[in-house]
């Protein structure tokens, strides 16, 4: 992997990550760009004990702009985008219009491709790996930031999640705090521990293989599972087999193996519905440890994989009781979830 960094005409930072260690990235953006103003903050949610990232300036953000004008596209035939170069294999940028910024963290933009029309499902295995080593290298560099405390690399999949762009991308947010869902993964991690001297994340990785019923897929390094209590429709956790805590210590092996499980599981998802159904939206999220936890090196590293859809041509909606009491009401038992997935692998 080649790394080369340069900065975008409003001074944010821009990224390439080619595979061939002879790319020449040496493109200037041309774009007349004023200088970026934010207005993040973040406020605490004394009730609740969450905090609640207010940024105002991110209503005037890019809408479902038409392709040809889109900002993740390669800059070609005299128009000017996000990429001053006329091809790429993965970008990464600072965001234009962040939820986190300054002392309130960042937030970057993660293109996959130069192809406009694809999906992180239709890329190489080799793409693939080049997308995990510009996750692994973001996280590397965030962490050397005093403002992030917590690195989340994550891909929105579909308008019906919220996307506004159609090009395949993901985001980098560096939180400058543990996340609320990461506290009470530690909770109950600290919890299990005092009550049975034992690791959870093992246990419930062993736990879901011995049943055996929800496992989808069982490589040689990487192990992917419907849980036990999944909150939604189809839903899958992927773990590697030896414990991590992020990216950054995955092993070789673990790394090589990734990108096969990994596009796998998202060729299944685009046929859960059959044949003639649109693409199934998504969230992918990578769940890493905070960088000053106490209890780090007991987290697990892993990647939920979860849809909205529930059944063809009905989302799951987030209505009374998932979002006024954040009690999650499942219409697909996860065992049928898990039966599907294995039903639909790719030929």
């Amino acid at each position: 992997m080649k790394k080369t960094a340069t900065r975008l005409a409003d001074g944010r930072e821009l990224i390439y990550y080619d595979a061939r260690d002879d790319a020449v990235r040496d493109a200037v953006d041309q774009r007349p760009l004023d200088p970026i103003s934010t207005r993040s903050e973040i406020r605490h949610d004394r009730l609740l004990g969450d905090d609640v990232a207010v940024a105002s300036h991110r209503q005037g953000r890019t809408y479902h702009p038409p392709a040809d004008e889109c900002p993740l596209c390669p800059s070609r035939d005299g128009r000017h985008s996000e990429i001053p170069a006329s091809d790429y294999d993965v970008a990464v940028f600072e965001n234009r219009f962040p939820s986190l910024a300054g002392d309130a963290g960042r937030c970057e933009v993660v293109c996959f491709t130069s192809d406009h029309d694809a999906s992180f499902a239709d890329l190489t295995v080799e793409q693939a790996a080049l997308v995990l080593d510009a996750w692994t290298d973001r996280t590397a560099e965030l962490a050397q930031l005093p403002s992030v405390e917590q690195v989340f690399c994550f891909e929105n999949r579909g308008r019906e999640i919220g996307v506004t762009l159609g090009h395949p991308h993901g985001q980098i947010y560096g939180y400058p705090f543990p996340t609320p869902r990461t506290r009470l993964m530690l909770r109950s991690l600290a919890e299990h521990r005092e009550r049975t001297g034992r690791n959870l994340f093992d246990d419930v990785v062993a736990d879901e293989r011995s049943d055996g019923r929800r496992i989808v897929l069982d490589g040689e390094h990487w192990t992917a599972f419907v849980p036990y209590a999944a909150h939604w429709p189809y839903e899958v956790h992927l773990y590697p087999k030896r414990r991590v805590p992020d990216l950054m210590a995955l092993d070789d092996a673990a790394r090589t193996e990734f990108p096969q499980m990994y596009l796998e599981l998202l060729k299944r998802f685009d046929r859960i519905f059959g044949e003639g159904e649109p693409p199934t939206p998504y969230i992918a999220a990578w769940h890493q440890a905070p960088f000053t936890a106490d209890d780090r090196d007991d987290f697990a590293l892993h990647l939920e994989l979860f849809t909205i859809r529930r059944t063809s041509g009905k989302l799951k909606f987030l209505a009374g009781s998932e979002s006024g009491m954040n009690v999650f009401i499942n219409d697909v038992p996860p065992e049928a979830a898990a039966e599907r997935l294995r039903e639909v692998a790719s030929k």
